[in-house]
């Protein structure tokens, strides 16, 4: 059976990319998009940001139409802000509105957004209705299972934001105190999975890392599909492998050099013709080292990657770098 979010059709089983803070810009989404992603969301957008226009926040509004389905993410500490925000980011129309009550980074969370809501559900059921109440799409919600140990409150959460209208929520196995520490406890998605009240999808998050992870928790904790986060940066093959197990039970081959190459290529070159050649060949440094994640003596490559501003050189070293390690499967 379809998993749907309105009108908006995912397939049996979707995996969705998750909207990381300078990693899920449209470069980052073109690669994870060219290998089997179904559903991909923006960086998360500040609502403050966005009502004072400010740059950073309205360049995170740019979507492309080969990437939908995608949604718009936004967080906020301020009801009516997110109200507006709400506004603007419908008019660069996306398939979706997600908003973030999960994020806990200390300048977010300590400032009255991101997870900080779970502290306060009478506020985040208000803001989300003002969400709701803004946008004639869909509206999603992702979170975590509430502030600390001694506040999971996530059921409460499911049952009072699927009353107001999100249609569908996506849960990070960790409280905000444990921040992306020890491991993800999925026993409690499970458990609102199968709360009879919910309707809604749900899909899991946090640290599905592997395909065997992906296939055991599918069973395992009954979600409606799995959003993946950090295992995509570098990897963005693992959405190709997940699916291609899950239709035949078989694992496909590891991406050779050539195709790692030629994918750090494609990220590059996407990368300078959305941010221009300065910022586009700098913020690309941060993802060398995942693309050749494995590799014995691939160090002095590294160095030269990250400090080169030319991109003919650049290319040329990802060249010599295939040419080298052609015949080393990682």
């Amino acid at each position: 059976m379809s998993v749907k979010i309105g009108n908006i059709d995912l397939g049996e089983f979707p995996l969705l990319l998750a909207p990381m803070e300078d990693v899920s810009d449209p470069p980052f989404r073109f690669v994870c998009k060219q290998n089997g992603v179904d559903m991909m969301y923006t960086e998360f957008i500040s609502s403050e940001g966005l009502i004072r226009d400010a740059a950073k926040s309205r360049a995170k509004l740019d979507i492309f139409e080969y990437e939908r389905p995608i949604g718009i993410q936004i967080f906020g500490s301020e009801i009516e802000s997110m109200r507006e925000a709400t506004r603007i980011a419908t008019l660069a129309k996306p398939d979706l509105i997600d908003i973030n009550y999960g994020c806990p980074v200390k300048n977010v969370a300590c400032r009255g957004a991101g997870a900080s809501l779970l502290q306060d559900i009478d506020k985040m059921v208000l803001m989300t209705k003002a969400v709701v109440e803004s946008t004639h799409l869909p509206v999603t919600v992702k979170t975590r299972l509430g502030w600390d140990d001694n506040t999971k409150n996530i059921y409460e959460v499911a049952e009072r934001l699927q009353d107001i209208g999100i249609q569908a929520l996506t849960i990070h196995g960790r409280t905000r105190a444990q921040m992306y520490k020890g491991e993800a406890d999925w026993t409690l998605i499970r458990e609102i999975k199968r709360n009879p009240r919910i309707k809604i999808p749900i899909f899991g998050n946090g640290d599905v890392n592997s395909i065997e992870k992906a296939a055991l928790w599918r069973m395992e904790y009954e979600i409606d599909g799995i959003m993946i986060g950090r295992a995509a940066i570098g990897y963005p093959w693992i959405f190709r492998e997940i699916k291609h197990f899950f239709k035949t039970g078989e694992y496909l081959a590891e991406p050779t050099i050539s195709e790692r190459v030629e994918v750090c290529k494609t990220h590059l070159d996407k990368s300078i013709a959305w941010k221009g050649n300065k910022t586009g060949v700098f913020e690309m440094r941060r993802h060398y080292a995942n693309y050749f994640k494995g590799i014995a003596d691939f160090k002095e490559y590294r160095m030269k990657l990250v400090s080169l501003e030319n991109i003919d050189e650049i290319h040329a070293v990802l060249e010599e770098i295939n040419e080298r390690f052609q015949t080393e499967m990682v």
